[in-house]
C-alpha cells in the first residue's frame, strides 16, 4: 500500500506522539522507583550510641587466677583425679578460684548431689564457683556460678531449641560459656546464649586457632564475647603405681592452670570472680607461673590509664594511647613479641623487654562503628615444674588479653 504525502505525516505525528508518552511513561516509573527506593528506611541501620555505663575502677580490685574447665572422677572419663585432690593441687600453686566442671550426663543432670556434694569440695583459700560441663549432642558448654543452681533444669533442655534454652538459663541466672569451639564437640548452639568462650583449650596452644578466629568472628558482628582458657584435664596422678591408667602421663603435660585465667574481681568472692568474667576483665597465661598480660588505654593520653581489656567506651576520633605490660615473673634477658589485633585483623607487631616489660602504641578508633583491639604476647615461657611437659605444648605463646571496646552496643 502507497501512502500519499499527507497520510505520510499523520503517520509519523501519530509515531511521535507514541513515543512521548512511552517516554512520559517510562520517565514515571523510573522516578517512581527511585522516590520509594529514597523513602526506605533501615529498621536496622547503626544509630547514635546513647550514653555508655561508667567504666568501673581499675586500682579497687585484686587480680586473681584459676582454671574453668576441670574434671574429677565424678567424670567417668576422668581417672586419679578426686575432687580434694584438684584444690589441693591448685591451692599449692596459688590458684585464687577454680571450678570444677564434671560432664552432667554422667550423672543425669545432678551435678548438685555429686561434684557439689563431694566431701572433697571445699577450701579455706581457694574460691570454688559451683558448674558443671554442659554435656549435648550439639556441643559442649560451662556453666559457672557464685552459688548453686539448679543444674538440672539446663541439663533436661539440652535437645530443645535455642530460644528454650535461653529462657531457662536467664532465670536460672548462670554464666554460661562455650567450650572448644571448634573441637570435636564444638559449641553448636547460638552464641547469643554465651557471655564468653574457650578461646585457649588445653596446654596445646596450636589446636586453638579456629577458636580464636571464632572469637575474632563474633567480636565483630558486634557480640562483646570474653575469651578465656581452660585445661579440660581429666587425669591426676595415682596415689600408688598400680592404679596408673593408659592416660596417666597427662596429668605431667596438661593438669590444673594450662592455661591460666586471671580475672580482675572487685572483692576476693566467688560472685566478684563471675562478674569479672561477664565483663571481660580477663586475660590468660600458659600456666599459673607466666607473667599476666594486662592491656590499658588512656583516651586523652595525660599519661593516666583510662579505661582496660573488657571496657567499652565512645570513640571521641582523637588518638588513643594503648599499653601492654607483664606483671609477675618475667625470663630473665627475655625479648617478648607482641601481636596487636584490630578487629579481626593484624594491626601491629612490638616488641618489649626489661624487669617489668611495658610497650605503647597509638591508633584512631573510628569515631562512628565498632572497633576493637586485643593482644598477644609470645616469648619464653616460666617453667611449670608441676606440669613438666605443658611447656612444650604451649610452645612460645605466653598469654593473651581480652579486647578494649570502642562503640560497642551494650545492649545488642
Amino acid at each position: 500500500m502507497i501512502l500519499n504525502l499527507n497520510q505520510n505525516k499523520m503517520v509519523l505525528a501519530l509515531v511521535r506522539a507514541f513515543n512521548v508518552t512511552l517516554l512520559t511513561i517510562l520517565l514515571a516509573c523510573i522516578s517512581n522507583a527511585a522516590l520509594a527506593q529514597s523513602a526506605h528506611v533501615n529498621p536496622w541501620a547503626p544509630t547514635e550510641l546513647g550514653p555508655l555505663p561508667p567504666v568501673a575502677s581499675l586500682t579497687e580490685g585484686v587480680w586473681l587466677k584459676g582454671d574453668l574447665h576441670l574434671h574429677s572422677d565424678n567424670s567417668k572419663d576422668a581417672s586419679n583425679n578426686s575432687v580434694a585432690k584438684i584444690i589441693a593441687f591448685a591451692k599449692s600453686v596459688g590458684m585464687g578460684y577454680i571450678c570444677i566442671t564434671d560432664h552432667d550426663n554422667h550423672v543425669n543432670g545432678d551435678v548438685a548431689h555429686h561434684t557439689w556434694t563431694d566431701p572433697g569440695f571445699k577450701s579455706d583459700s581457694v574460691l570454688l564457683l559451683y558448674g558443671g560441663e554442659w554435656t549435648t549432642t550439639r556441643g559442649h558448654g560451662n556453666a559457672f556460678s557464685a552459688r548453686p543452681y539448679d543444674h538440672q533444669r539446663l541439663y533436661d533442655v539440652r535437645d530443645q531449641r535455642d530460644i528454650v534454652i535461653q529462657a531457662v538459663k536467664k532465670e536460672l541466672g548462670i554464666h554460661l560459656s562455650a567450650n572448644h569451639p571448634s573441637g570435636k564437640d564444638h559449641f553448636g548452639f547460638s552464641y547469643d546464649m554465651v557471655e564468653s568462650i574457650e578461646v585457649w583449650n588445653s596446654a596445646i596452644w596450636s589446636k586453638n586457632a579456629n577458636a580464636i578466629m571464632i572469637w575474632d568472628d563474633m567480636l565483630s558482628s558486634g557480640r562483646k564475647l570474653t575469651g578465656r582458657g581452660g585445661s579440660d584435664s581429666h587425669h591426676g596422678t595415682p596415689d600408688s603405681p598400680d592404679k596408673a591408667t593408659k592416660n596417666t602421663y597427662q596429668a605431667k603435660a596438661n593438669y590444673v592452670g594450662t592455661p591460666t585465667t586471671w580475672v580482675f574481681a572487685k572483692t576476693r568472692t566467688t560472685q566478684a570472680v563471675v562478674d569479672a568474667l561477664t565483663n571481660g576483665r580477663v586475660s590468660v597465661s600458659a600456666n599459673p607461673y607466666d607473667p599476666r598480660v594486662e592491656f590499658y588505654a588512656d583516651l586523652d593520653q595525660d599519661g593516666k590509664m583510662d579505661m582496660m581489656m573488657g571496657d567499652n567506651v565512645k570513640s571521641t576520633g582523637k588518638p588513643v594511647k594503648f599499653r601492654v605490660q607483664l606483671s609477675g615473673k618475667v625470663a630473665p634477658d627475655a625479648t617478648y613479641t607482641i601481636k596487636v589485633v584490630k578487629n579481626g585483623d593484624d594491626f601491629s607487631t612490638l616488641q618489649m623487654s626489661g624487669k617489668t616489660p611495658v610497650v605503647e602504641f597509638t591508633d584512631t578508633p573510628a569515631i562512628s562503628g565498632r572497633t576493637y583491639y586485643r593482644v598477644t604476647v609470645e616469648g619464653p615461657q616460666n617453667a611449670y615444674p608441676e606440669v613438666p611437659n605443658s611447656m612444650a605444648l604451649s610452645g612460645n605463646m605466653v598469654g593473651l588479653s581480652n579486647p578494649i571496646y570502642f562503640n560497642f552496643d551494650p545492649n545488642f
